[in-house]
């Protein structure tokens, strides 16, 4: 069974006792947190779409909060000897799915 699931702002797809990585959460490790209502499910080949969502709430644990590889943003104006170079690393949190439904 696996379900779609707004997670800040992102539909991510789901499923039981596998983990995701979500943009940043509130809350420490260990913590239980309700990801909200399924907009999409499939049990065994039997689909259902919410209009828009659906009575099923996602749950998970947050196992850690890990930083993603770094993005270079390099700027540069020809002939005019401007150049700058900015990094970025975003923050994740890793979840474990404990239950849909």
């Amino acid at each position: 069974m696996y379900a779609i699931v707004n997670i800040a702002g992102k539909q991510t797809k789901v499923e039981a006792n596998k983990f995701v990585y979500a943009h940043r959460l509130a809350g420490n490790v260990g913590d239980t947190v309700e990801l909200g209502k399924a907009m999409l499910t499939d049990s065994e080949g039997t689909i259902t779409i919410g209009s828009p969502l659906l009575d099923v709430a996602v749950m998970g644990t947050i196992l850690e909060h890990v930083k993603g590889d770094k993005v270079l943003v390099f700027k540069k104006k020809r002939r005019k000897g401007y150049k700058k170079l900015n990094g970025h690393r975003q923050q994740f949190t890793k979840v474990m799915i404990n239950s849909i439904g």
